[in-house]
């Protein structure tokens, strides 16, 4: 268990401009998610909240529930470096629904945000969110390397 977790936590990119660059591409990456859809959640236009897509046919409240934790909750945690790759997973998820099914049939353009999105998450994953992070703070606090 304790091998998971330091698993899950450890991140070093190896010197301190990297972990530097991997908090900055972090902080930036998650302001742009949540300014730009998770604000979405909740704004009210025309009467209407943002309609979110449900094509693996959830049911709608967990639908709701996961896509606005992805673009409100998330950002906020993966910003401070907290639980970084796990809860990266289902803003992961929803950026390649988006991608691979939503606007499957969509032009590139249109195709490309939840692409890049996908792909930035992915990096971030694989990464981790570096020694500039809660995560690595927990680490060398509760765990010796």
């Amino acid at each position: 268990m304790e091998n998971m977790i330091k698993t899950l936590l450890y991140s070093d990119l190896g010197s301190q401009v990297n972990n530097i660059i991997i908090l900055i591409f972090r902080l930036l990456l998650m302001l742009e998610l949540f300014r730009v859809h998770g604000m979405k959640k909740f704004r009210v236009e025309n009467g209407q909240r943002e309609h979110v897509p449900n094509p693996l046919q959830l049911p709608e409240k967990l639908n709701a529930l996961v896509a606005t934790f992805s673009d409100t909750v998330v950002p906020f945690v993966v910003a401070l470096g907290i639980g970084t790759r796990l809860v990266l997973l289902p803003t992961i998820g929803v950026t390649a629904i988006g991608y691979f099914v939503v606007h499957r049939k969509d032009s590139i353009e249109v195709r490309d945000v939840p692409y890049m999105y996908t792909l930035a998450l992915l990096l971030l994953w694989a990464l981790g969110p570096g020694t500039y992070s809660v995560d690595n703070y927990l680490l060398n606090t509760f765990f010796t390397l």
